[in-house]
C-alpha cells in the first residue's frame, strides 16, 4: 500500500521583516535595518515629505520599529497562526454558514464561469478569451469580469460584517490596511479561495499571463479590505507580493475610491500618468502584481474588496519581488509567501511589457 505525499511545505523570505515596510503619513515604503541606514537611505525624500524635526524623526523611528518587532511569524512561524485559526474556529458563530461550504458553480456570475470554461478548453487562445472579458488597459494588461452573483456577494459580505463586529481576535489583512479580514483566520482559504483559484483562475492566467506564471499558480493569500469614514479611506501607492492579483468589489454603496494604476513598479517613469479605474460591485480586476497601484480617498458609503494575491513559486523562488533578492528562506505555515524550497519548473519570468 502506498505513502500520503507529505504536504508541501511553503516559506516565506527573511526580507518580510525589514523590507517595504510602509509609512502611510509620507506615503513611502522603507527599509529599515538601522536609524542610521534610515537617515542616509531616506533622509532627502522624507524632508520633501514633511519629515523635517527631530520630533517627526522620531515618531517615524517608532513606526518602523514596531512592525520590524511585531510582523507576524517573523522568527517562529507556527503558533500565532495556527492558534488564531484553531481559536476563531472553535468559538466564532457563523451569520451566513452557507459560505463556509465548497465553493459551487451557483455562486459565479456566468461570465466568469464562461471565461473559464473558455481557457480550460482545447485549442484555446487569448485572442478567444479576450473576447469574453472587458480589456482596461491593453498596455498594462489590465482586465475586469463578473465574478461571483450579486446574492452570493451579499451573503459573503454580511459574514464578514458579522465577524468584524465580533469579540473575535483580527490579524491586518495586510502592512497598509488596518480594517478588514484575512480569509485564512476565518477558515473561508479551503472551501472558498483555493477552488476559486485552482478549478477557474488558473486556466484563465495561464492564457493571460503565461510570462508571469499564471499557468504556475500554486499558492496564494487572501483578505478583505473595508474603506469607511473614521477607518482607512485611501491606500497608498505600492505593488503587491504577489505575481498576479485578483480585485473583487463586494460593495456596499459608495462614492470615490478609484484604483489608480501606473507602470510595473521596476520601471522608472512609475505614476507620470496614473491610468484610474471604478469599481464595479460583483466585478473583479485582473492585474500584474507588480503593477503599481493604489486608491483615491472615499467619499461616502463604505466600501468592501475582496483581494487574491495568487503566487507561483517557480517564479519567486528565484528572486523576491519584495527585496528583488535570491530569498532568504524561513519556513512558515499554511502557504506562507508562496516561496518553496524546491527546485523550480522552467518559466519565464514577468516581463517589463
Amino acid at each position: 500500500m502506498g505513502t500520503a505525499a507529505a504536504p508541501r511545505r511553503f516559506c516565506r523570505c527573511a526580507c518580510f521583516c525589514s523590507e517595504n515596510l510602509y509609512v502611510a503619513r509620507y506615503g513611502l515604503h522603507v527599509r529599515f535595518r538601522s536609524e542610521q541606514q534610515l537617515r542616509q537611505d531616506y533622509e532627502p525624500i522624507l524632508r520633501s515629505r514633511g519629515c523635517v524635526s527631530p520630533k517627526d524623526f522620531q515618531q517615524l523611528l517608532g513606526e518602523v520599529t514596531l512592525p520590524t518587532l511585531h510582523r507576524p511569524l517573523c522568527t517562529q512561524p507556527g503558533p500565532f497562526y495556527l492558534d488564531l485559526k484553531a481559536l476563531i474556529a472553535s468559538s466564532y458563530r457563523p451569520a451566513r454558514p452557507e459560505v463556509y461550504n465548497l465553493l459551487q458553480e451557483a455562486a459565479l456570475a456566468p461570465e466568469f464561469l464562461a471565461a473559464a470554461e473558455y481557457s480550460a478548453s482545447s485549442g484555446a487562445d487569448l485572442k478567444g478569451l479576450l473576447q469574453r472579458l472587458e480589456t482596461v488597459s491593453e498596455e498594462k494588461r489590465i482586465y475586469r469580469l463578473p465574478v461571483f452573483t450579486a446574492p452570493f456577494c451579499q451573503a459573503l459580505l454580511e459574514e464578514l460584517e458579522h465577524f468584524e463586529q465580533s469579540d473575535m481576535p483580527k490579524g491586518r489583512p495586510n502592512t497598509m490596511n488596518n480594517y478588514g479580514v484575512l480569509l485564512h483566520e476565518l477558515g473561508l482559504d479551503e472551501p472558498l479561495v483555493t477552488p476559486l483559484r485552482e478549478r477557474f483562475l488558473q486556466p484563465l492566467m495561464a492564457l493571460l499571463y503565461p510570462d508571469c506564471g499564471g499557468g504556475w499558480l500554486d499558492s496564494h493569500r487572501a483578505f478583505v479590505v473595508k474603506y469607511a469614514p473614521g477607518q482607512d479611506r485611501e491606500l497608498g501607492c505600492h505593488y503587491d507580493n504577489a505575481e498576479l492579483t485578483l480585485n473583487v468589489s463586494l460593495g456596499k454603496a459608495f462614492t470615490g475610491g478609484a484604483l489608480y494604476f501606473g507602470d510595473l513598479f521596476q520601471v522608472p517613469s512609475t505614476l507620470a500618468k496614473p491610468l484610474e479605474v471604478e469599481h464595479v460591485v460583483g466585478q473583479g480586476l485582473l492585474h500584474r502584481g507588480g503593477q503599481l497601484h493604489g486608491a483615491r480617498p472615499l467619499g461616502t458609503g463604505e466600501r468592501w474588496n475582496l483581494v487574491v494575491w495568487l503566487r507561483a513559486s517557480a517564479v519567486r523562488n528565484r528572486l523576491c519581488p519584495m527585496c528583488c533578492r535570491k530569498p532568504d528562506l524561513v519556513d512558515d505555515e499554511g502557504f506562507g509567501d508562496g516561496f518553496t524550497r524546491e527546485e523550480p519548473a522552467t518559466v519565464d519570468v514577468c516581463a517589463l511589457t
